[in-house]
């Protein structure tokens, strides 16, 4: 069925609990110089332990570089990984800093990192339409997608009409990695970090059934039920020989071939039965990806 999603309510009952991921985009592209003046450009990809951050770096760096940018900020490389990671230190005015402080100042000189098939520069109107109007934990590089659909007025009457919960996945720039392997078992998935209150933990241990907006939250969900493990990293894989095993309903956006979310996708619904919603929604000229339409399964 086609129509639009001021309608979705309609299509739910009344007892299902709806889960919503809270995480929120930082301005996570920075733009600097390294000491030799040659220029840089840094995408954070998430917090490590000891003040550590995984970040991607367009331009040649080595171990034991500085990066420089703006109002003091710097950058040192402590480590290259094999998957294109580097890992860094960062500084303000020379003195160590956490993940919020570096927040902070990304507020000021950072740039919301629009997805790489977006073609152009980040503008002040990204600032609010590439940010879910619940988020409130920083540590995002890009945004749960799905989400971005409820307006406020929208959102309020979702919250006075069913059970909503909210978990925190903080997307790490790993979701646009496509699978590149012949046999899907043998790609290797990202992992990004994850948080699930109690109360949330509650509504997916009950038999009540379950709406997860977004892939984000069903792969939350689903390494929850697994691992029975609240905070840490989740790197659960979703395809058709991995089916969900708690999440009965999903609202997704369509997605790029070849990614871990059409698989996932695929895992609700069959490879078949993907490959024609597919096929319809580009017959029928549908918006794709982040900023596109979205489709609801039942």
């Amino acid at each position: 069925m086609h129509t639009t999603f001021s309608n979705l309510f309609k299509f739910l009952s009344d007892d299902v609990n709806i889960v919503l991921n809270d995480t929120k985009v930082v301005k996570a592209r920075l733009y600097g110089n390294k000491t030799s003046g040659g220029k840089i450009e840094l995408l954070l990809n998430s917090p490590l332990q000891d003040g550590k951050f995984s970040v991607y770096i367009r331009g040649r760096v080595k171990v034991g570089m500085e990066l420089i940018f703006k109002n003091g900020l710097s950058a040192n490389i402590l480590s290259l990984q094999d998957d294109g990671t580097r890992v860094v230190s960062f500084f303000y005015h020379k003195k160590n800093i956490t993940s919020d402080k570096l927040f902070n100042i990304l507020d000021d000189i950072g740039h919301i990192p629009l997805p790489p098939y977006i073609k152009r520069k980040d503008n002040e109107e990204d600032e609010t339409e590439y940010q879910t109007v619940f988020s409130k934990e920083r540590g995002a590089v890009a945004a749960p997608t799905a989400s971005l659909h409820f307006t406020d007025k929208m959102f309020k009457e979702l919250k006075s009409r069913y059970k909503t919960h909210f978990l925190t996945l903080h997307v790490g720039a790993g979701t646009f990695k496509p699978v590149e392997v012949e046999h899907i078992k043998d790609h290797v998935m990202h992992s990004e970090f994850y948080e699930i209150p109690e109360s949330t933990c509650r509504a997916i241990d009950s038999n009540e059934p379950l709406l997860a907006v977004g892939t984000t939250v069903t792969r939350t969900v689903e390494y929850y039920v697994r691992e029975n493990i609240k905070v840490g990293k989740s790197d659960l894989f979703l395809h058709p020989l991995n089916r969900p095993q708690r999440v009965n309903h999903l609202l997704t956006n369509f997605h790029l071939p070849s990614s871990t979310l059409l698989m996932l996708v695929a895992s609700f619904v069959g490879v078949e039965k993907a490959l024609e919603i597919y096929k319809i929604a580009v017959n029928e000229k549908y918006r794709f990806f982040s900023y596109g339409d979205a489709m609801l399964i039942l």
